[in-house]
């Protein structure tokens, strides 16, 4: 609660740096404030309290709000030549931390009005980010699409929450589960189940209701790509877990089939339609995409192992899609282009951008001894576990199916010429945040037991 709190009132203190004239300042104090914020949190692990029957801040909401603000802090570092390009950059940095904000009540929730809340908290700054640059056609493509396909969401899911509420009378998740154990529960209750099903799974950009975002992350500013890949998805992830974990856990005969079915489609989906792309961003959309499979493969697992294995991969996936969002941030601005072949010889004019993209895409394709293979060793166990073995299969096909896209751009970096040898200069900030996430998918991939048995 204490982080919620303290990001609303950094959201505020953004939207007056621009009336009282301390734009200068508001990085620095950002910066502050997260990690102020990180260490508040921390404060409130090992606690369990329930705020006006609204939020819960336990230790899946600790852990999960660790993993966004530190995320967060990561995402600061590397966005801040994007902010100093902008002459409104108080409503850039407002925007982000009351998504945020709206983040880290989608990890915390126990009543379904506040993860609706949270929800819209998080979407409506997205929409406009993503369509920030007015003078880029894609751009507002991006914006336009995300609006829409986030006003549709928003509708499943606020439907199934009218029909949920009707067949048990409460909003209240533990209520609603009390009321699913006693086999109280009608066939109302099951549609609006399906339907915040639906909604959920537009949210993580699950097959078949993935189709908006690989436009929408190609369309939208690099960094504000980066945010939605990392703490959209590590947001909707957890506020997906606490749902069906806890409320519909009773009832998951219902919906495990359904869920197992849009993971193997939304692996397969990702990983092959991201080896036919040329655009590295693109592919890296679809990649996003693989990745919210695997993550679903701890959702249909529904044991013990669930919430430590989704923790542990949202962070290693975030850690290294900042990394390489940031690498590609640089040689698109320098080559004019995001195309893979903007990556050939990379390794010969800056080896050190090409080292960093080399351990990101390798954690990224689940490569020991990378955070990334623990991150799919733990996840897939939790599947079996459950009994998913041909689940199971299927992740480790679309793994090595991805294993050769991710390659693709390793090849180009230390194997290929490039016609135009440009010298990337990187920034000590971005020095700075390369070795800090380096070292991060290093530690991770050697300590996993770390932050797995955190949960």
């Amino acid at each position: 609660m204490k982080a919620l709190i303290l990001l609303s009132s950094l959201g505020v203190i953004a939207l007056l740096a621009e009336i009282f004239s301390f734009k200068k300042l508001l990085y620095p104090l950002v910066i502050i404030g997260l990690i102020t914020t990180f260490i508040f949190n921390a404060f409130d692990w090992g606690t369990d309290r329930i705020y006006f029957n609204m939020m819960r801040y336990d230790d899946f909401a600790v852990a999960f709000s660790s993993v966004l603000i530190g995320v967060s802090f990561l995402w600061f570092i590397m966005a801040d030549g994007f902010f100093k390009e902008e002459s409104n950059m108080t409503d850039y940095f407002a925007l982000v931390i009351f998504s945020l904000a709206g983040a880290v009540i989608m990890v915390s929730y126990s009543n379904m009005a506040m993860l609706f809340l949270g929800i819209e908290i998080l979407s409506i700054p997205m929409y406009v980010l993503a369509g920030s640059k007015k003078d880029d056609v894609l751009s507002n493509e991006a914006g336009f699409k995300y609006l829409i396909m986030g006003a549709f969401a928003s509708g499943f899911l606020l439907f199934g929450i009218a029909l949920i509420y009707g067949a048990t009378g409460s909003f209240d998740i533990v209520e609603i589960a009390q009321t699913v154990a006693a086999g109280a529960a009608s066939s109302i209750f099951y549609a609006g189940l399906l339907l915040m099903l639906v909604g959920m799974a537009f949210k993580v950009s699950a097959a078949p209701f993935h189709f908006w975002a690989p436009d929408v992350y190609q369309g939208a500013p690099t960094p504000v790509t980066a945010y939605m890949a990392t703490i959209v998805k590590t947001a909707a992830f957890a506020a997906f877990l606490r749902l069906f974990y806890t409320c519909f856990q009773g009832s998951a005969a219902t919906w495990t089939s359904i869920v197992v079915v849009m993971a193997g489609l939304t692996m397969l989906a990702g990983n092959i339609t991201a080896v036919l792309q040329t655009s590295a961003k693109r592919m890296l959309a679809y990649s996003s995409v693989a990745h919210a499979g695997y993550m679903l493969l701890g959702l249909v697992a529904l044991n013990q192992y669930s919430q430590g294995s989704i923790l542990m991969y949202t962070l290693a996936y975030s850690v290294g899609s900042i990394t390489s969002f940031g690498v590609l941030g640089y040689v698109a601005k320098a080559k004019g282009g995001d195309a893979v072949d903007s990556f050939n010889g990379l390794a010969k004019t800056n080896p050190f951008l090409a080292f960093v993209m080399t351990v990101a895409l390798l954690s990224l394709a689940g490569i020991p001894p990378t955070a990334g293979f623990f991150a799919k060793y733990y996840i897939f166990t939790a599947a079996f576990q459950a009994g998913h073995a041909w689940l199971v299969l299927v992740a480790i096909l679309a793994s090595l199916i991805g294993v050769y896209y991710y390659f693709r751009i390793i090849i180009a970096m230390y194997f290929k010429h490039s016609n135009l040898e440009v010298t990337i200069e990187v920034s000590a900030n971005h020095k700075l945040l390369f070795v800090i996430t380096v070292l991060l998918t290093i530690a991770l991939g050697l300590m996993p037991d770390f932050v797995i048995g955190l949960l």
